[in-house]
């Protein structure tokens, strides 16, 4: 049998142990979340830097990032802003110009407007020239835009005094319309037609004017003859569907005209 001596002397001596087991395995739990508290913010700034963080205050990040969004809209705002200037100058070329040319064709008793419609002062009706104020906005807008999206930006003769001459050459191509006097219209035709491929080799030599040009030509041709027919205004001595078939050359030209202008504008 032990000893009740022993018993009394071991009882204690493995309580003991037992007791300080506990506090070794609470120290090591310490030291261990201690590491991990040191590892994270240890980490903490190269997460900053790999996010690209100036520094540790997040107001500085929240700073920059209202900074991108004021200039980006502040580029929007200048966009939309130069865009309405150039769509104002192009609709008041559009205007002049419908004044000035239609002017000389009325005089000359090409072009029949009702009397009733007709103004006093520049002697045509009220619709032509904000009609044509917002064909030559929608053609100089259109012309820089192919232009882009094609990837092919016209570089040729990219200057004002080009453009200055180019509005010359169409003024006179308008005018030799209603002074020339031949044979036949086909003659005329033929003529201004030479008259206005040259205009568009000397001023423009691209494909995308080209193109824009005689697609311009036959939708407002088209439209022209709509108005014919339905009596709005009539031409003297029509030779082609209710109409000259002189005006589609007069369109072309016109178009590329307006075309160089507007390329010019959207140059900064």
């Amino acid at each position: 049998m032990p000893r009740l001596d022993d018993h009394l002397w071991r009882g204690p001596c493995a309580k003991g142990t037992k007791h300080r087991s506990h506090p070794r395995a609470s120290t090591r739990g310490l030291v261990a979340k201690a590491g991990e508290m040191i590892n994270s913010s240890g980490s903490g700034p190269s997460l900053l830097a790999a996010h690209g963080a100036p520094g540790t205050d997040p107001a500085h990040g929240l700073q920059s990032t209202g900074v991108g969004g004021q200039g980006s809209s502040g580029h929007v705002n200048s966009w939309h802003h130069h865009l309405v200037q150039r769509s104002l100058v192009l609709f008041s070329v559009g205007v002049v110009l419908a004044l000035v040319l239609n002017l000389l064709q009325v005089q000359r008793n090409v072009t029949l407007f009702p009397d009733e419609v007709i103004a006093t002062i520049f002697s045509s009706a009220w619709w032509v020239p904000p009609c044509c104020g917002t064909a030559a906005a929608v053609v100089g807008l259109l012309y820089p835009c192919i232009d882009s999206h094609l990837g092919e930006p016209h570089k040729f003769k990219r200057e004002w005094a080009s453009v200055m001459r180019c509005v010359a050459v169409f003024v006179g191509i308008n005018h030799a319309s209603a002074k020339l006097d031949f044979a036949n219209n086909v003659q005329l035709s033929l003529t201004l037609a030479a008259l206005s491929l040259g205009l568009w080799w000397t001023f423009d030599r691209s494909r995308s004017g080209l193109g824009l040009g005689i697609t311009i030509a036959f939708l407002a041709t088209l439209i022209t003859q709509l108005l014919v027919y339905n009596g709005v205004y009539q031409y003297t001595s029509p030779d082609f569907l209710y109409i000259r078939s002189w005006l589609p050359c007069i369109f072309f030209s016109g178009g590329v005209t307006v075309g160089n202008i507007g390329r010019q504008l959207a140059m900064r």
